[in-house]
């Protein structure tokens, strides 16, 4: 498979950045390979027995489920045509979390569907993917293949989406990669803008725009990882005008089983967990950062987690806290024992608004 198709997919990020190096160019199963033309399959499948302690409430509930990374299938291709090296990659997501609810209609959701054009210059990729802002934030989480904090309704975990980085939205987009220079790698997009004044007159006369430049080296022995990203967009109406635009960022160190991560944002205009069609009455700020340790030995590593998320345009601080242990049975066969402690309270007055404290242990699987 054409690795510079397969290394960009959120998939292979992810998988690359929780199971180590080597696993975003092993994961894939080729099927076909002849004449500079290329397919190959990769899946990822997880289960999670969760017991949760909702305190404020006084309510314990034990369910099944699946963790942060929902269980996925993804089909990739790429076909090499003289100087040009074309390819695509389109995964399908889907919930586990839903069987009581829809015993035989799981959901399903397509959150990359995409081509690409690489050549001397880079990459151009058309179609849908994960955004650029917060992208490096969630896909080198150190528990992103663990449970996290408490989301939605109906049982999907959030790992540390609004207690310490937003979601970098699937969006339909035109987006640029350079080549790597060296360890710099950068990366600039057009993206479908949201509406976020809708009602009479409501336009967004440019396009989102999301950019990322990312760094990697390695220091006499120490790797470091550093990236910054941003997102900036407008929408109006005939009596509002929204400008939404964030800032992430962060640092990873890892020397001898040793890793030490921090990573932040700042953003105006945007509740900060994913940006949608949605009215916003005001272009308040948010802020969060993550910080994390994790040491390696053998088989097995450890992580050790906090983070917050401080809102005006939500009217939430969140805290988030994690200690997680995983065991590689083999390069393919993960376990994982994950402890939760998630706290939200109302900022403008100071109310509890959610307690939670969650085990989660849980089996990944992937090829």
């Amino acid at each position: 498979m054409n690795n510079n198709n397969f290394r960009k997919s959120g998939l292979a990020l992810a998988m690359a950045a929780a199971m180590g190096a080597s696993a975003g160019a092993d994961a894939a199963i080729e099927l076909y390979s002849e004449a500079g033309t290329r397919f190959s399959v990769d899946g990822y499948f997880n289960a999670f027995y969760v017991n949760r302690d909702d305190k404020l409430n006084d309510v314990r509930n034990s369910d099944v489920k699946m963790g942060f990374l929902p269980n996925t299938i993804g089909f990739n291709f790429s076909k090499e045509m003289g100087d040009l090296t074309l390819g695509g990659r389109s995964s399908f997501w889907t919930t586990i979390n839903d069987s009581l609810q829809s015993p035989t209609d799981t959901a399903i959701d397509v959150r990359q569907f995409y081509a690409t054009v690489d050549g001397s210059f880079g990459q151009v990729l058309i179609g849908k993917d994960f955004g650029l802002y917060a992208r490096s934030n969630i896909f080198l989480d150190e528990i992103l293949m663990g449970f996290g904090s408490p989301g939605a309704a109906t049982g999907v975990s959030f790992g540390n989406i609004r207690t310490g980085y937003p979601y970098p939205n699937p969006s339909a987009q035109i987006t640029y990669r350079t080549p790597d220079m060296g360890g710099l790698n950068v990366a600039v997009g057009i993206f479908e803008p949201a509406n976020t004044t809708p009602g009479a007159e409501s336009e967004q006369s440019a396009p989102r725009f999301e950019a990322e430049v990312a760094y990697a080296a390695d220091l006499n022995g120490v790797a470091l990882t550093g990236w910054v990203n941003g997102r900036h967009q407008s929408s109006e109406n005939s009596t509002t005008e929204v400008d939404s635009q964030g800032l992430g960022y962060g640092l990873k160190a890892s020397v001898a089983g040793f890793s030490l991560a921090a990573s932040g944002f700042t953003s105006e205009g945007d509740v900060p967990v994913l940006i949608s069609d949605a009215a916003l009455a005001s272009e308040e700020d948010a802020d969060g950062y993550l910080v994390q340790g994790s040491y390696t030995l053998g088989a097995n590593r450890f992580v050790v987690s906090y983070g917050e998320t401080d809102s005006d345009q939500g009217n939430f601080e969140t805290e988030n806290t994690s200690v997680a242990a995983f065991h590689n049975v083999n390069s393919n066969f993960k376990l994982v024992a994950e402890y939760n402690m998630f706290e939200q309270t109302t900022k403008s007055t100071g109310a509890d608004a959610a307690e939670f404290d969650t085990l989660a242990l849980g089996a990944v699987i992937t090829f």
